[in-house]
C-alpha cells in the first residue's frame, strides 16, 4: 500500500453537520436512512509519537499499583497520552490530529498492555471525527493488531482493524468501515 496523506485519502462518506450531531431527533433519522449497501471503507496510514521523557513529555505515567516497582512487567502501570499523529515518519511531518486517552500495563508475565485510544482527526477532510481503538497491545512483537471499536463524524459506527508496526516510532495502518 503507498503512503497516503489524509488529503489523498478516498472517503466518500456522508456525514452529520455539526449543529445535526447534538440534535437526537436527526441522528436518529440518519440512523433509521442507513443501508447495508453504503457502507464505506476507508484506509488511513499515519505515525504514532509516544514522548514518555523530554522537556514536553506526551505519556504521562499517571497511576501504579503497590506491587508495580517490583513487576519485570510494570503490572499495575497507567499512562495518560496526549500524543501526535502525523502523516510522516518525522515529528515535523504534517499533523493528522492527537490521540488522547491511555494505557495500562495489564499482564504479570509479558509486556501487553490494553490500549484506549482516540484518534482525533484536524485535517480539513476529516476534521473532528474520530476513531476509537480499545485493545490489547503485544508491544513487544514487530506487529500489533488492534481493533477499531467505533468513530465519530465521518466515521460514525466505524469498526475495523488498525495494525501497528514499530519503527523509532509507530505505524498505523488503519481499514475503517463506516457509513
Amino acid at each position: 500500500m503507498a503512503k497516503l496523506g489524509l488529503t489523498a485519502m478516498v472517503a466518500t462518506a456522508t456525514t452529520l453537520a455539526g449543529a445535526e450531531a447534538d440534535n437526537p431527533e436527526k441522528v436518529d433519522a440518519w440512523f433509521s436512512r442507513l443501508s447495508p449497501t453504503k457502507l464505506k471503507t476507508t484506509r488511513l496510514r499515519f505515525y504514532f509519537h509516544d514522548t514518555l521523557s523530554a522537556k514536553s513529555p506526551t505519556a504521562v505515567h499517571v497511576a501504579k499499583a503497590a506491587m508495580t516497582k517490583k513487576s519485570r512487567m510494570l503490572f499495575g502501570a497507567v499512562n495518560i497520552i496526549d500524543d501526535p499523529l502525523t502523516e510522516g515518519l518525522e515529528p515535523e511531518s504534517p499533523l493528522v490530529g492527537p490521540t488522547q486517552g491511555f494505557y495500562g500495563s495489564t499482564r504479570l508475565e509479558s509486556v501487553a498492555p490494553l490500549m484506549d485510544m482516540n484518534l482525533v482527526f484536524t485535517s480539513p477532510n476529516y476534521n473532528g471525527s474520530t476513531l476509537s481503538i480499545l485493545g490489547r497491545n503485544l508491544a513487544l512483537e514487530t506487529y500489533q493488531e488492534l481493533p477499531i471499536a467505533g468513530g465519530t463524524g465521518i466515521f460514525r459506527l466505524a469498526s475495523g482493524i488498525a495494525t501497528a508496526k514499530k519503527y523509532f516510532v509507530v505505524e498505523y495502518n488503519v481499514i475503517a468501515m463506516h457509513y
